[in-house]
């Protein structure tokens, strides 16, 4: 088991963001873990019909498993490292382990459009 997945089983364990889960975290991600918490008690992780959303300061990422559309995945991201996620990436895996997901009965393509 993974950094990653021990601290992913340690929170499904726990089912809320307790210190010794958030240092596992911080440990792990640093800074990206930090930001992913934040955007969680914000309420900045999103579910839609097609797709899962993190609002971030400027825009808004589409998350799909391990996989985000933002520049720190594109760029600085190591794929072959399982513990080298974004924060959006990893704000998902939070807010779901905790029940923090603001969860919208429609069609991301469709407010997208009105963005």
């Amino acid at each position: 088991m993974n950094a990653v997945e021990e601290w992913q089983a340690d929170l499904d364990a726990a089912g809320e963001l307790t210190p010794t889960v958030t240092n596992a975290i911080l440990s792990v991600h640093d800074d990206r873990g930090a930001q992913a918490i934040e955007a969680v008690s914000e309420g900045r992780v999103k579910e839609y019909r097609d797709f899962t959303v993190v609002v971030g300061h400027d825009d808004e990422y589409v998350v799909e498993g391990r996989g985000c559309g933002c520049r720190d995945s594109e760029y600085n991201l190591d794929p072959e490292d399982p513990t080298d996620l974004c924060w959006h990436v990893i704000a998902v895996a939070i807010a779901r382990r905790v029940g923090a997901v603001d969860d919208h009965d429609m069609w991301y393509s469709d407010v997208r459009d009105f963005l």
